[in-house]
């Protein structure tokens, strides 16, 4: 998108440009942010990035220094994003929380939202998860927990990454039958 382009969504003041640049841009720049700190931000992390990305990309656009305005705000969202992750892995703070909106797969199980507040329900997963027994707990913490490929996984637990995948449904389906049995769903 070129600084031309753009110049069709707002006719008036630098607000306009703002809320037109957001609404454009916005979603690219989170899942940008979002893939690199998921391992290691909280949401808050992320959104603080994000709005760094913007802040910068709103006075390369008034400075005039943006000529293709989605590349330059996809490089700035990366590069900021690296510097976060840098800081936030020598902070030490390199944990994921189960409430992580990077668990698609395990949120469709049960709404985890709703019920990760609660320390003892996270505890319950832990447990749950690691009663599946090995390889499956491996492959759901693994797969859910560090976001790693099936065919990273496959290399740890020495299976090939179609029998990871296979492990990985049917462990999922017991492990919500499990919780369901609990009590905690959807």
């Amino acid at each position: 998108m070129s600084v031309e382009n753009m110049n069709n969504y707002w006719q008036g003041s630098s607000d306009d440009m703002y809320r037109a640049l957001l609404k454009e841009l916005g979603r690219y720049v989170y899942v940008i942010v979002f893939n690199k700190l998921r391992s290691c931000g909280t949401n808050e992390d992320i959104e603080e990035c994000v709005s760094d990305v913007f802040a910068n990309l709103f006075i390369a656009v008034e400075d005039g220094y943006a000529k293709d305005i989605k590349k330059l705000a996809g490089t700035m969202a990366k590069r900021r994003a690296i510097d976060y992750f840098r800081k936030l892995s020598a902070s030490g703070r390199n944990t994921v929380s189960v409430d992580d909106e990077s668990l698609p797969e395990l949120k469709d199980c049960f709404d985890v939202e709703n019920i990760s507040e609660n320390k003892e329900v996270r505890n319950i997963l832990l447990r749950e998860i690691n009663s599946l027994g090995e390889p499956d707990s491996t492959i759901i913490l693994q797969k859910f927990y560090y976001n790693k490929s099936s065919a990273e996984i496959a290399k740890t637990v020495r299976m090939t990454a179609s029998s990871v995948r296979s492990r990985c449904t049917r462990a999922m389906e017991r492990l919500r039958i499990s919780l369901s049995a609990m009590g905690i769903t959807r």
